[in-house]
């Protein structure tokens, strides 16, 4: 078996996106403050324009970025007997993503959900097929990455964690889904602590927590305190931080050169970027400087992977990056 640099571990679906018109919903804020996507309820709402986008996913997306800046990459995930697993199939092998691990399991359906566009920002209707999870026998690649699967799995978290374990040229890197930070640090605890990476924003870091906690440096060494050995936290606007055995870094974002188009995956490819700088042999700061870039390159199309650029394009925006892109000890 040929060994790969990267394997993605995830759920998989086809994402239909919807683009809302302004004029058929609105967008207001409840009594706590978050923003809330209305429409009239019982009418026939016309909608600008629909795109199926295949192949997507938190772990889909990172296994695509990988791919892009030149590591041998793999995906673990599942899909139904049907012509949405086709497509998927298709789609992957196009990326030039290794689909043996691709497990087609018949009687149940591939995922599709649907994504309410309202402006740059989306609400997504979710349905994750329960599959019948198993982890395969990858060998030992450098890095697996791990993250959004469906509220039954929680035995494949073990499962993956024993995996990581048992192979010890393997690193894992977690970044949790919904369902996966709902869970909490406890019932993933084997999770956590086989993690050499961890990525999540700030307010999934005081959800996780416990806490209310705002400093980012003191949420990132509780973080550590759970396993992880680089717990990473992003922070909107304000950029990302990591944790490393010289202190905090920080990152700013990269400039965007237009207004987001679509924030969809923008998480996905700041984590997976990251990952991959590393799974290439750079440091920490490298990592930071290379994963703002591509989630900048992201959000300026519809979908999660049409943004994701290739190691050449990359390096193009690092040679032209503003004189104060670089990262800084806090």
């Amino acid at each position: 078996m040929e060994e790969l640099d990267f394997v993605a571990i995830g759920d998989i679906t086809t994402d239909e996106f919807i683009q809302l018109r302004s004029d058929r919903a609105m967008v207001s804020k409840d009594l706590s403050g978050r923003n809330v996507l209305s429409m009239y309820f019982g009418d026939k709402l016309e909608f600008e324009n629909a795109v199926n986008v295949p192949a997507v996913g938190n772990s889909p997306n990172a296994a695509v970025s990988a791919n892009r800046l030149g590591l041998k990459t793999g995906l673990v995930t599942d899909i139904g007997n049907d012509e949405g697993g086709k497509e998927i199939t298709q789609w992957l092998e196009k990326e030039g993503i290794d689909t043996r691990f691709v497990d087609i399991q018949e009687g149940k359906e591939t995922n599709h959900h649907y994504v309410l566009r309202y402006g740059p920002e989306r609400t997504i209707l979710i349905k994750h097929e329960k599959y019948d999870y198993v982890v395969p026998e990858m060998g030992s690649p450098k890095w697996i990455y791990f993250s959004s699967i469906g509220e039954h799995g929680i035995q494949y978290h073990h499962d993956i964690a024993q995996y990581v374990q048992a192979h010890e040229g393997t690193k894992l890197s977690f970044q949790p889904g919904s369902f996966q930070i709902l869970l909490g640090h406890e019932a993933l605890k084997d999770v956590y602590e086989a993690c050499e990476l961890f990525f999540c924003n700030k307010e999934e870091a005081q959800q996780i927590l416990a806490t209310d906690e705002s400093d980012i440096p003191e949420l990132l060494k509780r973080m550590r305190d759970l396993g992880p050995t680089i717990p990473v936290i992003t922070d909107g606007p304000q950029g990302a931080y990591a944790l490393a055995d010289d202190g905090v870094w920080h990152m700013p974002m990269y400039p965007d050169p237009a207004p987001p188009v679509d924030r969809t995956g923008a998480g996905d490819a700041f984590s997976s970027t990251f990952t991959s700088a590393l799974a290439l042999g750079h440091d920490i700061p490298t990592a930071l400087r290379w994963g703002p870039i591509n989630s900048m390159s992201v959000v300026q199309y519809v979908g999660a992977q049409a943004g994701l650029l290739t190691r050449e394009q990359l390096e193009d925006y690092l040679a032209k990056a503003p004189a104060d892109y670089v990262a800084r000890k806090v």
